[in-house]
């Protein structure tokens, strides 16, 4: 059984990740600091170390060249919070295997425990050569579509400057991609991407994600927090889901913008912060400064330039390019070798409205991949609601079974696009459905919402 020691001063963190590793047949250690890692890295003799960056004292990085002045060969995952390729780079140079962002992916982290664990017992060099960086994975493609190319454009436009950028598109577009885009073009592109999801902060933690906090600030703040300001300096920083924080936070970050400068919750003294700021919605910001949800001056501080990304249905060309990439990584995943799509799936996918944009692409041609026995993905691998997108032939009687596969897909278009247009507040998404919040609920879990 192959031994993995987790170092995370996250208690609870901790507990959730051996639980999930050890039902996957993997004999798991913990350890809350490097000090005591380190007495079990002397100990025992593990195939894989997955390691926190920040942690009190001493962190991840810490850690890392310690294993590696040692001469200890056991591959090492760095785990951080913050998407910054300056610091994963480093990481890498230092001597880690890869690198994982928070939150983490249960079914990202398995595919790259076992990939490693996997290469380590078929290498004929010693494991120490594992020690590179290993080729970025893409997780996103360029379109053909004019829309793309209109968008591929703007982003050449925008990148070179320092202008603030909005980017508008409806959930599963491609935003954040957008945004590092930009990023990569622009003269920071050596400095720091940091991106942050507002919408899944509280009103409570937003501005101490955001600014950072000193010790005693409040209740629960044990130690001192950098904010995301001051880690994005000199870089990027993109927040996604905008239009999610709260009023108090939008004004603490027009002062930040403004001032080009923050202060700490509990703190006494202005840090200086130089950033970009990239911000996307899949809401109408305009809307929202006339319903009085978002501050005006802060929507004009951000607008200095908008991209919209259209969403799939209006880029039928990308269809198959993009349905091609992610057969692509379904036979690595699944250890498969398919040619492609059957000519009527591609008619299918090119007909299909896809509300889910190309995250449910990607979710469909996964689990179709899944469902494949031949070489060629077939019709009838596809999810039912996928069959059943397309007007039938009007000289063939739509049968009992067609016409409630039909139904379901109609009605998960209505939950879908309820949500948008609520950003994702169940209790109005469920007023503007006519139903209750549990029903909702309900239908969100048989959907797989």
């Amino acid at each position: 059984m192959k031994k993995i020691l987790i170092v995370d001063d996250d208690v609870t963190f901790c507990l959730m990740l051996k639980s999930f590793l050890s039902k996957q047949s993997f004999d798991i250690y913990t350890s809350g600091n490097v000090n005591s890692a380190l007495e079990l890295i002397s100990e025992f003799s593990f195939d894989l170390i997955l390691t926190d960056y920040q942690m009190p004292q001493k962190n991840g990085m810490d850690l890392l060249r310690e294993i590696v002045k040692r001469g200890v060969t056991t591959p090492v995952v760095i785990m951080t919070s913050h998407g910054d390729i300056r610091l994963a780079v480093k990481t890498i140079k230092t001597g880690a295997h890869d690198y994982l962002t928070k939150p983490i992916n249960p079914s990202e982290l398995l595919e790259l425990v076992k990939s490693i664990l996997h290469q380590n017992e078929t290498t004929t060099q010693p494991v120490a050569v594992s020690f590179k960086k290993k080729k970025q994975e893409r997780t996103f493609i360029e379109g053909i579509s004019p829309a793309w190319l209109k968008v591929k454009e703007e982003i050449n436009t925008i990148a070179p400057t320092n202008y603030s950028v909005i980017i508008e598109g409806e959930s599963g577009t491609g935003k954040e991609f957008a945004a590092r885009k930009i990023h990569e073009l622009s003269n920071r592109a050596d400095k720091p991407f940091v991106a942050i999801d507002c919408g899944t902060l509280s009103q409570e933690m937003a501005g101490s994600e955001l600014f950072g906090h000193v010790k005693g600030s409040f209740t629960s703040s044990v130690a001192d927090k950098t904010g995301q300001f001051e880690l994005a300096h000199t870089g990027t920083l993109f927040l996604d889901e905008i239009g999610n924080l709260s009023y108090d936070v939008q004004i603490k970050l027009l002062r930040a913008i403004q001032e080009r400068s923050i202060r700490k919750i509990g703190g006494n003294n202005d840090i200086s912060i130089d950033v970009r700021i990239i911000v996307a919605t899949n809401e109408n910001l305009n809307r929202a400064v006339a319903e009085g949800t978002f501050r005006e001056d802060l929507y004009h501080r951000l607008n200095e330039f908008k991209i919209n990304l259209a969403p799939v249905r209006e880029r039928k060309e990308d269809i198959p390019l993009f349905a091609d990439f992610y057969l692509q990584q379904c036979n690595e995943e699944l250890n498969k070798s398919l040619k492609g799509f059957d000519p009527d799936v591609v008619r299918l996918f090119r007909n299909y409205p896809w509300p889910g944009n190309l995250r449910e692409l990607k979710n469909c041609v996964r689990r179709s991949a899944l469902m494949t026995k031949g070489e060629v993905v077939d019709k009838e691998s596809l999810p039912s609601e996928i069959k059943a997108s397309v007007a039938p032939d009007p000289s063939v009687e739509l049968n009992t079974v067609d016409l409630k596969v039909l139904s379901e897909h109609l009605e998960k278009e209505k939950i879908i696009q309820a949500l948008n247009d609520a950003r994702f507040n169940k209790s109005k998404a469920a007023k503007m459905l006519n139903i209750d919040r549990k029903t909702l609920y309900n239908k969100m879990r048989d959907y797989d919402l």
